[in-house]
Parts: structure tokens; sequence; C-alpha cells
């Protein structure tokens, strides 16, 4: 035993002396190649050596499709692997799919060619390679290593390209001799090719990673990050009103503006997306563009969220003060039960008034109340216990869920009031309509009526003055129903009363129809932005778009209002139509992804990361209200890692996590063999 001691005592020795004595060899970290084919860190190669080797290389470039670069070095290191090393130094400058690294260390005696996995030589190839030049590599023959390497990837020393040129120059003979009899069957299958194709390049850009995708994944990716780009202003939105709650308007400026910016693209690309999905037919070539604009558009709002990143990280640090902000949000919870009390019976008074269609945006608010309430409590408790283990990144994580699960409790009860409060109105307006209606119809009768069209038109609205009468007084009533039958009947009998008045009078009941039209677009623009925001986490694109374009619309109206009734009335019709769209796909989206398949809970191991068991009630409304998915991509604390999105692969992802972000990483394109040798 005192032996094994003493022996393993001795080589812990010997290893600390190693440590400290010089190396014999120079390390050398990843670098950047020189401007030829040779980058000798090493200098092992003589000037006429260097000389011999580069032509050697141009040649094999000129006489083939690949090229060789060379770097040798005293050793590898950062990373010490070889196969690592040429990767990096490949990857770190930019080296394409037909180009090879030859990495050397001539003291740490080993070597590796560095390839793309897509490159033209094979594995197998490049072993056999790397086989045949170890016996010069073992004899320090550098030069002739280097150029029996450029030798074995040409293959025949340039014999094959003379024999390439031969072959091209007899096909392209037999091409001119044979070119009138296919010439019609190839524009044929051009023509075809094209229509497959549609705007898709024929040939992909190196510069442009949209070319090698087809139209319908183009419009795919749009979609995708039309959604996300959303999401991530959304959740940026509402860290800006807790910073500025907090903080001040002062200290959050900059914040604001990089929010406007980045509002501003998401309006340019909502817009682009109403030009593809109207009546209008477009172009492919048109929508292919559009689409990618739009792509665009919403990674330079990732741009812009990003750019304010780490001030707002810095801002944002939660855990140095958890103790006091979970006090705050204790508050905050505390003074939302009678507020969650009063939901219950809100809904109910209405659901006795008014018919189911009327509530569909807020029917299930008072329970996805209740569920934001629970993930709140749950949150507040995995807050405490985190606070008191000393786990304040994990605390300020758990307060900032509860954070945004009042707000968005809140927002859903006050949905449910506001609603019945706009209905009410509604119901006002539909019953001074029914009282101006029956001044139309008596009006009419007092006019001319050559043709019999305005007692057509008075017997019309007649009928429907008793119905709108008998549904505004009974129960299971719809007001914007209502309302809009007796909006159709005014209109109907203000054009025949039109022919027989003055324009200033026709001018007047315009204006007062176009009141009535913006009352109600607001009233549904504003329920069903509502519903989506509190259940972001499920709505597509569509259902934004329609609200966007609804309300951009509705703004031109009322700016519309004064100079010209008529085009305002017509914009607020347009509106109003985009908001019901609005509202019918959000549901769609809602109904199509049910929270009841993520209601297994949020587990960790054991059990869920705020407590209970896998079969809590809170996981499917946080999801439905777009909590989770902004928190984990950096709405709280913590960074997250930037992936690439549709920006350079062509596949989906974009980072929805508005000013809680981080930086991002390159992945290896190289192909990471396990080849190589030592000598």
């Amino acid at each position: 035993m005192k032996k094994r001691w003493l022996t393993l005592a001795a080589l812990v020795a010997a290893t600390a002396v190693g440590a400290f004595l010089p190396s014999a060899a120079s390390a050398t970290d990843p670098l950047t190649l020189d401007s030829g084919y040779v980058t000798d860190e090493a200098d092992v190669l003589s000037a006429s050596q260097e000389d011999a080797v580069e032509a050697r290389l141009q040649t094999l470039s000129d006489n083939s499709t690949s090229d060789l670069f060379v770097v040798l070095v005293d050793d590898f290191t950062s990373p010490s692997d070889n196969v690592a090393w040429a990767d990096t130094v490949a990857e770190s400058n930019n080296l394409g799919s037909e180009q090879y690294l030859l990495a050397v260390a001539v003291d740490g005696r080993s070597y590796y060619i560095s390839a793309a996995p897509d490159g033209p030589l094979s594995d197998s190839k490049l072993d056999d390679v790397e086989e045949k030049i170890q016996g010069l590599a073992a004899q320090e023959d550098w030069e002739g290593m280097i150029v029996l390497a450029a030798d074995e990837i040409q293959g025949d020393g340039g014999a094959g390209a003379l024999r390439a040129t031969i072959v091209v120059v007899g096909v392209i003979a037999l091409g001119l001799i044979v070119w009138l009899i296919i010439a019609l069957v190839r524009r044929a299958r051009r023509n075809a090719e094209i229509r497959r194709r549609g705007a898709m390049p024929e040939t992909p850009d190196p510069d442009d990673p949209f070319s090698t995708l087809t139209d319908e994944q183009v419009q795919t990716q749009a979609g995708i990050a039309l959604v996300q780009a959303d999401d991530a202003i959304t959740s940026s939105r509402e860290e800006l009103g807790f910073a500025v709650a907090q903080f001040g308007d002062a200290a959050t400026s900059e914040f604001s503006g990089a929010l406007e910016v980045a509002k501003a693209k998401m309006s340019e690309a909502f817009e682009l997306k109403q030009k593809l999905d109207d009546e209008i037919e477009d172009t492919v070539h048109d929508r292919r563009a559009w689409h990618i604009r739009i792509i665009r558009l919403c990674d330079e709002i990732d741009d812009v969220l990003d750019e304010n990143t780490e001030a707002f990280d810095a801002l944002r640090k939660l855990e140095q003060n958890a103790p006091q902000e979970l006090e705050r949000v204790r508050g905050e919870r505390a003074a939302l039960t009678p507020l969650l009390a009063s939901g219950g019976p809100a809904l109910a008074a209405l659901s006795a008034t008014y018919d189911a269609s009327a509530l569909s945006t807020v029917v299930d608010n008072p329970a996805q109340a209740q569920e934001r309430a629970a993930l709140a409590d749950r949150s507040i408790e995995a807050a405490q216990q985190a606070i008191t283990a000393g786990r304040s990144g994990e605390a300020a994580f758990a307060i900032r869920t509860a954070e945004q699960s009042v707000a968005q409790a809140a927002q859903l009860i006050d949905a449910v009031t506001a609603l019945g409060a706009e209905l009410a109105g509604i119901e006002s307006q539909a019953q001074a309509l029914v009282a101006e209606l029956q001044a139309d119809i008596a009006a009419a009768q007092q006019l001319p009526d050559a043709g019999g069209t305005l007692a057509t038109v008075s017997a019309t609205t007649a009928q429907q003055l008793q119905r709108a009468q008998a549904d505004l007084s009974g129960t299971s009533r719809s007001p914007r129903r209502v309302l809009e039958a007796l909006t159709v009947a005014n209109m109907q009998i203000d054009a025949a009363i039109a022919q027989g008045t003055q324009a200033v009078e026709r001018a007047r009941r315009t204006e007062q129809l176009l009141e009535q039209t913006l009352t109600q677009a607001g009233s549904e623009i504003r329920a069903a932005r509502q519903y989506i925001e509190t259940r972001r986490g499920t709505v597509g694109s569509t259902a934004r778009t329609r609200l966007s374009q609804a309300d951009a619309i509705l703004t031109q109206a009322l700016s519309l209002r004064s100079s010209d009734p008529e085009a305002a009335l017509t914009d607020a019709g347009r509106a109003l139509e985009l908001a019901r769209q609005a509202a019918a796909s959000a549901q769609a989206d809602v109904e199509a992804m049910s929270p009841s398949r993520y209601e297994s809970g949020w587990s960790t191991g054991g059990g869920s990361i705020f407590g209970g068991t896998s079969g809590g009630s809170g996981l499917g409304g946080d999801i439905l209200g777009g909590i989770i998915g902004g928190l984990l991509s950096g709405g709280g604390g913590g960074r997250s890692s930037r992936s690439s999105g549709w920006r350079s692969s062509g596949g989906g992802g974009f980072r929805s996590s508005g000013f809680g972000g981080g930086g991002g990483s390159r992945s290896s394109g190289r192909s990471g063999r396990s080849g190589g040798r030592r000598f």
C-alpha cells in the first residue's frame, strides 16, 4: 500500500512539473488563412517550395472542381483535436463544399483533411488520400506531401480535364445535330417545369437562402414568422409595461422607441399578408416576393428587439430584489380576488339576457381567469420556496410568471364587464334606430312614389322593425345582429328617400349611419383583440392579420369622418367585416388546438415546476395565453440562445422572447469525419 501511494505521488509531482515547464512546440489556436492556398505558420517551407506548392494547388483549382488549402502549424490547440481544429479553421474561413483544408501539426505529428459533407469527394476517398501522404509526412517532406495530396484529389494529373473537354466538345457537336429535332420537346418540358416550380429560381443563388425553397415552403415560413414576430412584440410590450411601472418613463424611453420601430415593421408585414389574402389575384412572383418580405420584416423585428436585450436584462434583474418584488405581486394577487368573484355572476347575468353568439368571445373568460389565478398562486409559492432556498434566478422566473398571470386574469374579467357595457350601448343605438326608421317610414309616405319603390322599401322596413322590436324585448337577445339588420334596413330606406331629398339631408343621414357603424366596428375590434391577446398561444396569423387590417381601416374611417363621410362609411363597414373575420378565425384556431391536450402539466423530473402534480389545471390556459412561450424564450431573467430561424437554414423557428433573449451560436457545417493520421 505504501508503495502504491509513493507511485501516485510521483506521478502527481511529475505532472505538476511538466505543467510548469515550457512547451517544446508552439501551440496554435485556429487562425485566419493567408491569401494564397498555403499558410505556413510553422515556417517549414522555403520560399521556392512554397511557390512550387502554390503553383500545384492553383493547377488543381484550374483543372478540377475542387480547391485544396493547406495550413502548417506547430501544434493544434483550442481545440487540440486535429479534426475539431481543422473543421474550426475551415468554418471560420468560410470554406465551401468544394474546398478542402489539409491541416498539419508539424511538432504535434498529426494531420487531417477537413471536408464539407456535400463535397465531391467521398469519405473513403479522403481516407485514402490521408493514408497515401502519411509516409511523406513521416519523412517531413512537406512539399511532397502537399503535391501528392493535390494529385490524389485531382485524380489523374490533368488528363481527366482534357478528356472532359473532348467529351464536352463531342456532346456540343451532337447537341447541334439533334437540336432541331428535340427543340419543341425541350421547350414543352421547360414550360412544364416552370409551371411546377412557380416563382422558385431554376438555379440556387448562394447569397439567397430562399432560392432553394419552393413557393409553398416560403409561404409556410412566412406564416410561422408572422405569428412568432407578433408574439415577440406582444411579449415585449408587456415587458415594457412592467418596466415602466417599476422604473418610470425616463429609464425605459429607449425601449419604447425600439418597440415602436418593431410595431411599424409588424404593421407592414400584416399589410402584405392582407394583400396576399384579399380577393385580388396576384402573380406567383409577387406572392413569393411578398412572403419573403414578410419573413425579412419579422427577422428585422427580432433584430430591433435584440438590440436592447442586454440593457433590458440589466434593468429587469428581479433576482436582486426578489423578496420585495414577491410582496408586490402578492398584493396584486390579493387585489385580484374580488374581481375574480365578480366574473362568474357578471357572465351569468349577460347569459340570461343575451344570445350565446353575442358572448362567444368571453364565454370562457371566468374559467380562464381562474386558471391564470391558480397559476399565479403556484408561481408565488414556488418563488417563496426558491427565495428560501437561495435560488434567486428561479424566484425571479416564478415572480415574473405570477405577474403576467395576474395581469391576464384581470384582463379576462374586465373583458366580460366591458362587453356587457358595449352590448347595452348597442341596444340603445338599436332602439334609437327603431325610432328613426319609424320616422323614415312616415317621411317616405309623404314623398312622391310614381314607381312604387318607396312603398316596397317602406313595407320591408316595417317588417324589419317588427322583428327588431321583438328581438330587443325578449331574452337571448343579440344586439349586434339586431343593429346589423336595422342598419341594412336603414341603408335601404335611406337610399330610397335620398332620391327625393336634398344632398344636405342625405349627408346628415350618412353621418348618422357612419357613427353607428363606427361604434359597432370599434366594439367588435376590441372584443376580437381581447380574445386574441388572451389566447395568443394558439391563434394563428390569419386572425391577427384581419384584426390589424380592421384596426387600420377603422383608423382611416375616423380620419375621413369629417371630410368624406361616405368614404368613411365604406371603410367602417369594411373594418366591421374584417373584425368579424378575425374573431371567427381566432375562435377556430382555439377550437382546433384544445387546451386539454396540455393539461398534463409542465413537469421537471417528478413534479410540476411550480409544484403540484402533472394534472394541474393552469398550464392549458398558460399556453393559450402565450405566457410559457414568452418566458421560456427570454421573457423573464436569463438569456436564451438565438437560433438561425428561417434566415439561413430554410427551416422554422423564431425567437419570440422580445427583449428577453440573447445572442446566437454557430453550428458546424463540416463533416466531422473520424479520419486524420499521426506520423
